[in-house]
């Protein structure tokens, strides 16, 4: 065990703990095993954390922006001094490989803040136009929910412009991860993050998740998890008119040109899709191919998926670890033998586990081919790896079929052609749309249209939902 923080909630500044509070198993993914028992908050704990961020909010509302950007530059040096504990705990709790925990799930994390470091010193939160002038201020009290599958990376992506607003925060991980976020609350306090300004309750959507959204004291609240989760969410919220930012699902589409150079493109694509196990919102699951082009696609594809190594998520050679969790093991599993079932074209993978791998939630690394836009998996998002070959017949099909969903969170398109590439793009309606595969860009606004949700993270952007404007005339 890695932390011994189990059965207590961060309120106040202080490690408290809740004899009362229901506890429930935290598994290991890759064994089935039951590795601990979390404490599962209530109304009562959610009530004694915003009580504590609202009594902070006045006097760290005014801190300077000197005294916050230290706080996250001590918040950052943690984070690079612990990123191996980090590591092994997201191993644990979801089950990415280590090379990937280290490399994408810690190190990224750790850039959120880098990157809110480097916004909150260029950022302008008094400007003046003649007599009247505008300030940015923060919203107040804000509750964060993060999901399972990006567990350390979503908890930065909210917390560091929270903190670099100047708003209070209360963190709500999922339940299903929560050591990384543990391990998070006691670099927070190291840090000499200020009483009340962060505080965590571990608990259920159904519990602390549904009373935070509704709570009159609470100003704001950012989720990212399922689309059902983010309505549920909005609609508790809306009595209390507060602001609600959501990053939900998504089917993103992945359109290679007739153009593209098809060697390269179809297995970066295939990791692309299958990155993180597939359990990525924005994960380009949606391959589509020129329809003269679909056999060359098949081969290339099935080749990469093939030579992808899913073992146990410790051994350093693994490239693929398991599903995070039971519930979201079966969901892959059926919606693998719903495209049998509707008559997708299995080029490799399919249902159960890997050869040589008898417990665990591992999943084979699928392609499907021949699928249809009114199949469910291509409508529905799977969230495992699995990934559908779409044939299209010119241009303007392959632009309908990307867009032919309720989602639009991200997207691809590849082209040898740069001018074209950008002409695909604009037409794309998603928040986020990546030419030729692009390096990660911390800078870059991410969220969705349509259901993939409202508000944007990442850079000024992520900072700026956090603030309020208020105009002064006369100034």
């Amino acid at each position: 065990m890695l932390i011994n923080r189990e059965s207590q909630f961060y309120i106040g500044g202080e490690w408290q703990v809740h004899p009362k509070a229901v506890h429930q198993p935290v598994v290991d993914p890759a064994s089935e095993r039951s590795i601990g028992q979390i404490a599962l908050g209530d109304s009562t704990h959610v009530d004694l954390a915003v009580a504590a961020a609202r009594k902070a909010f006045p006097a760290f509302s005014r801190s300077t922006v000197a005294e916050r950007l230290d706080l996250l530059g001590r918040v950052h040096a943690l984070l690079q001094q612990r990123a191996e504990q980090f590591a092994q705990a997201i191993v644990m709790e979801m089950g990415a490989a280590i090379g990937f925990a280290r490399a994408s799930q810690v190190f990224y994390a750790t850039e959120h803040v880098r990157v809110q470091m480097e916004v909150l010193k260029r950022y302008e939160f008094l400007t003046v136009t003649g007599s009247t002038a505008t300030a940015k201020e923060p919203i107040g009290v804000c509750a964060l929910i993060t999901p399972w599958n990006w567990p350390l990376y979503q908890i930065t992506a909210k917390v560091a412009p929270a903190i670099a607003a100047g708003c209070t925060v209360l963190l709500k991980p999922s339940e299903l991860s929560p050591y990384s976020a543990l391990l998070f609350a006691e670099v927070m306090h190291d840090a000499g993050v200020p009483a009340g300004v962060f505080n965590l309750v571990n608990g259920t959507g159904e519990s602390v998740g549904a009373h935070l959204a509704s709570h009159p004291d609470v100003d704001m609240i950012s989720i990212t998890g399922s689309t059902r989760a983010g309505v549920l969410v909005a609609q508790a919220a809306a009595p209390t008119v507060k602001r609600v930012v959501q990053e939900l699902g998504g089917k993103s589409p992945n359109i290679l040109l007739d153009d593209a150079e098809f060697v390269e493109a179809v297995p970066k694509g295939v990791l692309a899709g299958m990155r993180n196990v597939g359990q990525s919102c924005s994960a380009p699951t949606r391959m589509l191919v020129p329809a003269h082009r679909l056999a060359e696609v098949e081969d290339l594809a099935s080749k990469t998926a093939r030579s992808i190594r899913v073992g146990p998520p410790l051994d350093p050679k693994t490239e693929m670890g398991p599903i995070a969790n039971g519930a979201q093991y079966q969901r892959v599993q059926a919606m693998i033998r719903a495209g049998i079932d509707e008559g997708a074209k299995l080029v490799c993978g399919g249902p159960g586990r890997p050869t040589g791998l008898h417990s665990g939630f591992f999943a084979q690394p699928t392609i499907f081919s021949e699928v249809k836009p009114d199949m469910r998996i291509a409508r529905e998002e799977i969230f495992g790896p699995v990934l559908a070959l779409m044939p299209y017949r010119d241009e303007e099909q392959a632009i309908a079929i990307a867009n032919d969903t309720v989602y639009g969170l991200g997207a691809h398109v590849q082209s040898s052609d740069r001018e074209r590439a950008r002409r695909v793009a604009s037409r794309i309606r998603a928040g986020q749309v990546h030419i030729n595969y692009p390096a990660w860009d911390g800078m870059a606004a991410f969220g969705g249209y349509k259901r993939s949700g409202n508000g944007r993270e990442y850079g000024v952007h992520g900072l700026e939902e956090f603030l309020e404007t208020k105009a002064m005339l006369g100034f």
